[in-house]
C-alpha cells in the first residue's frame, strides 16, 4: 500500500509540473481569435495543448470573433441599404451557415434601432425583449446612428443582487452584472478558466459555482463520492459477493475473501467447496514411519507395519524365515505335462516332443503351427493344423491327390448339376439358361423365367402395358383409341375423325385427341363474324353494327378458336413449348418511335396457372410461345385465352385473342 500511495504521488508531481508548462486560457483565446482572422475553419483548428480547457476557449473565441465580423457586416449592410437581403453570402464556406444567423440578426437589429430612430422613439426600446446582442445592436444604432457602444443605464430601477449606491448595482461571486446594468448572470467558469480544476478532472458549470469531477472511474471494488474521492465497497455488508453458504464474507481494500466456517480436525484438510478430505500421510510426507518399517494410511491417521523377508518367485522361505532356497518345480508337480523336464535355480524348463516348443514366458510345451511358420510349402491349397502335427485339403472343385499335399481339379458337369446348359472350369462349372431365362440367385444351377415387365427397364419395354410369357413377354394397348405398331411394343393413336369411326353431327367438326376424339362447334359473340380457315377450327372478325359505340371502341379485333391434344407428359421436368403464335410486327430491341410492339397476355387458364406466355423473335419478327409450365394429369379439358395486344407509342391500337381449347389425354403416348 505504501509502494502505490509513493508512486501515485509521482504520478501527481509528474501531471503537476505538466499543467505549469500548459497555456494560459487568455493564450488559448487569443490563438482562436488570430485564426479566426486568417479565415481558418473554428470546428477544426489545431490545438495548442491537450487541456480542455484551453480547447473549449479556442474554439469559442475563434467563433466569437467570426460572428464579431459577420455582425459588423450586417450593421453596415443596414445602414447602407435599409434592407438585409443579398443574392449570396461572400465568404468561406465554412462560414456559410454563421452567415444565415449572425449577419441576418445584426442586420436586422440594426434596421429596428434605425426604424426607432427615425420615428422618434426611445433607444431604450421600451417592452421589448430582443436579447443581449439584438438589444445592444438595436440601441446602437438607434443612437444617434454611430456604431459607439452604450453604457449600462439603471436609473430608477432596482438591483437583481447588490447596490452599491448611486444607482449602480453590482452582483455576487460567480456571477457578472449584464449590459443593463440592473440584473446579473451566472459566470461560465469552464469556458473563462478561472476554474482550479487539475488534469484528470473535468469541469461542470453551475449555477454561480463550479465543480470539478474525476474523467476516469474510480475501478472495480471501488465508487466515486461526492468530493471525488474513490471509496472502497463493502461487499460483504452490500451482499454482492459470491461466497458459498458454507464460508464467511470479509471485506478487503477493494475486494473481498470467503473463508469457510468449518475447521477440520487433525488428519484432515479442507477442499475448495468446504469439506474434509482425509491426508494421505504415507504420500504428503517423505518418512513419516522408522527406516524397516512400511507406512500404511487410514482415515484421519497412519499405522507403521514393520518389514518381513519375501522370496522371489521360484523360492521359498526356510523353516527358520531367514532365507530364501530354490523350488524343485519337476518335484513338485507335473508342469511339463508329458513332456520332459529339468529344473533350473529359480525356475524349470520343459524338454518339448516335436511338434511343441517351450514358451519361457508361460513355461509351457505349445504346439507349433507348422502351417504358419511354413505358408504355402507344405499344401497346394490348404493347410490345417493339429496338435503336434498338420494335415491338407482342398478348395471346392478340387480333391486331394494321393500324396496328400496337391490337389486335382473335379468335372462337376459328369453329374448334370444344372437345368438347362453346364461347363466345366478349373476347379468349378458354370451353369448357362437360353434366351428369356435367368440363373436363380438362391441355388446358382436352375433356370428361371425373366419377366421382362418386372425389369427396372419394363416400363419402356410397352408403351401401355406389358405381360409376360414364359422366356418372353408381349405388349398391350387401351381397349380404345389405340392399336399396336408393328413393332409389337408401341401403341398408336386411331383417328377416328380419318376412319369416319367418330358420331360427330353435320353442324359439328370432328378433332382427333390422343386416344379418342371431341365434336367441336364454335359460334362467334356478337359483332363477330365468322371466317373460316384451314389452319383453325374457326376465326372471328370483328363487324360492328351501326351506332354501336362500345363495339367502336372496343381494340379486340379477332377472335380465334383452335384445338390442341397433349399427352400426360411423363417425368415433367420444365416448361414445354405447346403453342407459337406468329406476328408480322418487327422484332427491335429498342423499338423506334411509332414502331409497333407486341405484347402476349393470358386471360383465363386453369386453378393451378399451369400455362405461362413468353415473349420471343423468330426471323426478325415477334413471336409468342405459350408454354406448359407444371404438371396436368389427364384427362382434362381445358379452355385457354391469349390476348395479343399491337401498342404504338404506348397505346394499344387493336388486340386479338386466341381461345386454345386443350385436351389432354391420360396417356403419355
Amino acid at each position: 500500500m505504501a509502494l502505490f500511495a509513493t508512486l501515485l504521488f509521482f504520478l501527481c508531481g509528474v501531471l503537476h509540473g505538466l499543467e505549469i508548462q500548459l497555456p494560459t486560457v487568455q493564450e488559448c483565446c487569443q490563438d482562436g481569435r488570430d485564426r479566426a482572422l486568417r479565415g481558418q475553419d473554428c470546428a477544426i483548428l489545431p490545438l495548442i495543448s491537450s487541456s480542455h480547457t484551453c480547447r473549449i476557449a479556442q474554439e469559442q473565441c475563434c467563433a466569437a470573433a467570426v460572428g464579431g465580423r459577420l455582425c459588423d457586416s450586417g450593421v453596415k449592410m443596414a445602414k447602407e441599404q435599409g434592407a438585409c437581403e443579398r443574392p449570396f453570402f461572400q465568404g468561406d464556406p465554412w462560414e456559410t451557415k454563421i452567415s444565415k444567423t449572425k449577419h441576418q440578426m445584426c442586420c436586422d437589429c440594426c434596421v429596428l434601432g434605425l426604424m426607432m430612430a427615425s420615428r422618434g422613439s426611445s433607444c431604450e426600446l421600451p417592452g421589448l425583449s430582443l436579447g443581449t446582442q439584438c438589444g445592444f445592436t438595436a440601441q446602437t444604432c438607434c443612437g444617434k446612428n454611430t456604431t459607439g457602444e452604450i453604457k449600462p443605464v439603471a436609473k430608477d430601477s432596482n438591483c437583481s443582487q447588490l447596490c452599491v449606491g448611486n444607482g449602480t448595482c453590482a452582483c455576487h461571486d460567480g456571477y457578472q452584472l449584464r449590459q443593463d446594468g440592473v440584473n446579473c448572470e451566472d459566470v461560465n467558469e469552464c469556458l473563462t478558466g478561472s476554474h482550479n480544476c487539475v488534469i484528470g478532472q473535468g469541469c461542470i458549470n453551475t449555477e454561480g459555482s463550479f465543480r470539478c469531477q474525476r474523467e476516469t472511474s474510480c475501478g472495480t471494488g471501488y465508487e466515486l463520492k461526492d468530493d471525488n474521492a474513490c471509496q472502497d465497497i463493502d461487499e460483504c455488508s452490500l451482499g454482492t459477493h459470491n461466497c458459498g453458504p458454507d464460508f464467511l464474507c470479509t471485506n478487503t481494500v477493494g475486494s473481498f475473501r470467503c473463508h469457510p466456517k468449518e475447521r477440520c480436525s487433525d488428519g484432515y484438510i479442507q477442499d475448495a467447496i468446504g469439506s474434509c478430505i482425509d491426508i494421505n500421510e504415507c504420500v504428503a510426507y517423505t518418512t513419516p514411519c522408522p527406516h524397516g518399517q512400511t507406512c500404511i494410511n487410514t482415515v484421519g491417521s497412519y499405522t507403521c507395519r514393520r518389514n518381513t523377508v519375501t522370496c522371489g518367485r521360484g523360492y521359498h522361505l526356510t523353516e527358520d524365515g531367514t532365507r530364501c532356497e530354490d523350488v524343485d518345480e519337476c518335484r513338485a508337480g507335473n508342469v511339463c505335462g508329458d513332456h520332459g523336464c529339468v529344473n533350473l535355480m529359480g525356475s524349470y524348463r520343459c524338454e518339448c516332443r516335436i511338434g511343441f516348443i517351450f514358451n519361457s514366458i508361460t513355461r509351457l510345451c505349445e504346439d507349433i503351427n507348422e502351417c504358419r511358420h511354413y505358408p504355402g510349402r507344405l499344401c497346394a491349397h490348404k493347410c490345417e493344423n493339429t496338435e503336434g502335427s498338420y494335415t491338407c485339403s482342398c478348395t471346392t472343385g478340387f480333391k486331394l491327390s494321393h500324396d496328400g499335399r496337391n490337389c486335382e481339379d473335379v468335372n462337376e458337369c459328369d453329374a448334370n448339376p444344372c437345368s438347362q446348359e453346364c461347363a466345366n472350369v478349373y476347379g468349378s462349372y458354370q451353369c448357362y439358361c437360353r434366351r428369356g431365362y435367368q440363373l436363380s440367385d438362391i441355388d446358382g444351377m436352375t433356370c428361371e423365367d425373366i419377366d421382362e415387365c418386372a425389369l427396372p427397364t419394363g416400363g419402356h419395354v410397352c408403351s401401355y402395358r406389358c405381360s409376360n410369357a414364359p422366356g418372353s413377354f408381349y405388349c398391350t394397348c387401351p381397349p380404345t383409341g389405340y392399336t399396336i405398331a408393328h413393332n409389337g411394343r408401341t401403341c398408336q393413336d386411331i383417328d377416328e375423325c380419318a376412319a369416319g369411326t367418330h358420331n360427330c353431327s353435320v353442324s359439328e367438326s370432328c378433332f382427333n385427341t390422343q386416344g379418342g376424339f371431341r365434336c367441336l362447334s364454335f359460334i362467334c359473340p356478337p359483332n363477330y363474324r365468322s371466317r373460316q380457315d384451314a389452319s383453325v377450327s374457326l376465326r372471328c372478325v370483328k363487324d360492328c353494327q351501326h351506332g354501336n359505340v362500345g363495339c367502336s371502341f372496343d381494340p379486340t379485333q379477332l377472335i380465334t378458336h383452335t384445338a390442341l391434344s397433349l399427352p400426360t407428359f411423363r417425368e415433367f421436368s420444365g416448361p414445354e413449348d405447346i403453342v407459337f403464335l406468329r406476328t408480322v410486327a418487327a422484332a427491335n430491341p429498342a423499338p423506334p418511335p411509332g414502331a409497333t410492339d407486341v405484347f402476349f397476355k393470358i386471360l383465363a387458364a386453369d386453378d393451378q396457372f399451369s400455362f405461362d406466355v413468353q415473349k420471343r423473335s423468330d426471323q426478325g419478327m415477334i413471336m409468342g410461345v405459350v408454354q406448359q409450365v407444371k404438371p396436368i394429369i389427364g384427362p382434362r379439358d381445358l379452355v385457354l385465352e391469349v390476348a395479343m395486344d399491337y401498342v404504338i407509342s404506348g397505346l394499344v391500337s387493336r388486340r386479338n385473342i386466341v381461345v386454345i381449347h386443350v385436351f389432354i389425354s391420360d396417356f403419355w403416348f
